[in-house]
C-alpha cells in the first residue's frame, strides 16, 4: 500500500496497477521525447543562428534603407528649400532691379523735365536779352545820330552837365544858360561866394577829333588825328578863357566839361601839354566823375558861406535862446518855492486834521471830563474872529 498525504493506494488493486503502468509508460515516452527534442534542438541550432544573422542583416539593410530614405528625403527637402530660397532671392533681386529702374526712370524724367524748364527759362532770358540788345542797338543808333550833329552833340553835353549839377548842388546855387555882361551865354554859372566868385562851367565835346584818333590805322593818319585833337581842344580852352572869365564879374577861372570819360582819359594819358596849357589859361578840364567831385567841394564851400552869412542871425537866436533858458530857470525856482510852501501847508493841514479827528472821537464818546482836563484851554464854540 502507498500513502500519499491522507490517501492510501493499495498496490494489489488491478486498476491501480494499470494506472501505474500507464503512468510509467507515459513517463518513458516523455523521457524519449525530451531526448529527441534535445537532439533536434542541437541539429537546428546552426540554422537558427544563421536565421538570426540573416534577420540581423535584413534589419540592418532595412535600417540602412530607412536611413537612405531619410537622407533622400532630407536632400529633397534641402533641395526644395534651396530652390525656394533661390526663387525668393531672385524675386527680391528682380523687385529691387525693377524698383531701381523705376527710380532711375523717374529721376531721369524729373531731371529731363527740370533741364527742359531751365532751358526754357534760359531761352526766355536770351529772348529778353535779345530784345534789350535790339532796343540798345536802336538807342545806340539814336545816340550816334545825336553825336553826329554838332548842335545835338552840344545839347547832349549840356543835358548831362545839367543832370550832374542838379544832383550835386542846391537849385538856388546855380543858373543854367546864364547870360554874362559881355553878352555870352554860359551853359552853367555856379554862384560861389567871393573869393573866388561865380564860376562858369561850359560843356565841350571834341568828338570828330577823338573818332579820327580811334580810326587811325597808319602812323600818318595817327599823327594827323593827334594834331586835329590838339587843335580842337586848344580852341575850346581859348574860347572858354576869352568868353567866360570876366574880371570883377566871374571867378578867375572856368571849367571845361567833357561828357566822355574816354576823351578825358585820352587827354591826360597822351596830351599832358594840353592839360598844362589849360592850367595856364585858368581853364580846368573835368569829366563827369571829376566834375561831380569838384561840385561836391563847391557845395561844401557854399554851405560854409551860408553859415557865415547866417552867423549874425544864429548869434541873435542863441542870445534869445539864452534869455528863454534864464527865464525858464527863474520860473522853475518860483515853482519849486511854491511847491515847498504848498508842501508845508499840506503838512499843517494834516496836523490840524489829526487834532480835529481826535477831538471828534472824544466828543463821540462824551468824554467831557477828560476833554476838560487835558491841559488845553476850552474855547467857545464860535468862529475865529467872531
Amino acid at each position: 500500500m502507498i500513502r500519499i498525504g491522507e490517501t492510501e493506494i493499495p498496490l494489489d488493486d488491478p486498476l491501480v496497477l494499470a494506472g501505474l503502468g500507464l503512468g510509467a509508460l507515459v513517463l518513458i515516452l516523455l523521457i524519449m521525447a525530451v531526448r529527441g527534442a534535445g537532439r533536434s534542438a542541437a541539429a537546428v541550432e546552426p540554422l537558427v543562428r544563421q536565421m538570426n544573422a540573416l534577420n540581423q542583416r535584413v534589419a540592418g539593410l532595412s535600417d540602412g534603407q530607412e536611413r537612405l530614405a531619410g537622407g533622400l528625403t532630407g536632400v529633397s527637402e534641402a533641395q526644395a528649400h534651396s530652390q525656394t530660397a533661390m526663387l525668393q532671392l531672385m524675386e527680391q533681386r528682380l523687385a529691387e532691379v525693377q524698383e531701381k529702374m523705376g527710380e532711375s526712370l523717374t529721376g531721369s524724367a524729373r531731371r529731363t523735365a527740370k533741364s527742359l524748364g531751365e532751358l526754357q527759362e534760359r531761352l526766355m532770358v536770351i529772348d529778353t536779352a535779345q530784345a534789350n540788345i535790339t532796343k540798345l542797338s536802336g538807342d545806340v543808333l539814336s545816340l550816334q545820330d545825336i553825336l553826329s550833329n554838332k548842335q545835338t552833340r552840344g545839347a547832349f553835353g549840356e543835358i548831362q552837365l545839367r543832370d550832374i549839377v542838379g544832383k550835386a548842388l542846391p537849385s538856388d546855387s546855380f543858373t543854367l544858360q546864364a547870360t554874362l555882361s559881355n553878352g555870352r551865354r554860359a551853359d552853367c554859372l555856379i554862384h560861389l561866394p567871393n573869393p573866388p566868385g561865380p564860376i562858369v562851367v561850359d560843356a565841350k565835346f571834341p568828338l570828330e577829333a577823338y573818332e579820327a584818333l580811334r580810326r587811325a590805322q597808319t602812323p600818318e593818319a595817327l599823327i594827323r588825328a593827334q594834331g586835329q585833337m590838339r587843335i580842337s581842344v586848344r580852341r575850346h580852352i581859348r574860347d572858354i578863357s576869352d568868353k567866360y572869365i570876366i574880371e570883377g564879374e566871374t571867378a578867375d577861372g572856368a571849367l571845361m566839361f567833357l561828357p566822355s570819360e574816354a576823351v578825358y582819359a585820352e587827354l591826360h594819358a597822351n596830351y599832358p601839354e594840353i592839360v598844362r596849357e589849360g592850367f595856364a589859361a585858368r581853364v580846368w578840364i573835368v569829366s563827369p566823375t571829376t566834375c561831380m567831385a569838384t561840385l561836391n567841394t563847391m557845395r561844401a564851400i557854399l554851405k560854409d558861406a551860408r553859415m557865415r552869412e547866417q552867423a549874425g542871425a544864429i548869434r541873435k537866436e542863441l542870445h534869445l535862446l539864452y534869455a528863454d533858458v534864464d527865464r525858464l530857470g527863474a520860473r522853475v525856482a518860483n515853482l519849486d518855492r511854491h511847491f515847498g510852501q504848498a508842501s508845508k501847508d499840506i503838512e499843517e493841514i494834516k496836523i490840524s486834521a489829526d487834532k480835529a479827528g481826535k477831538r471828534a472821537r472824544r466828543l463821540d464818546n462824551f468824554d467831557f471830563e477828560e476833554l476838560a482836563g487835558d491841559g488845553e484851554e476850552n474855547l467857545p464854540l464860535t468862529k475865529p474872529g467872531g
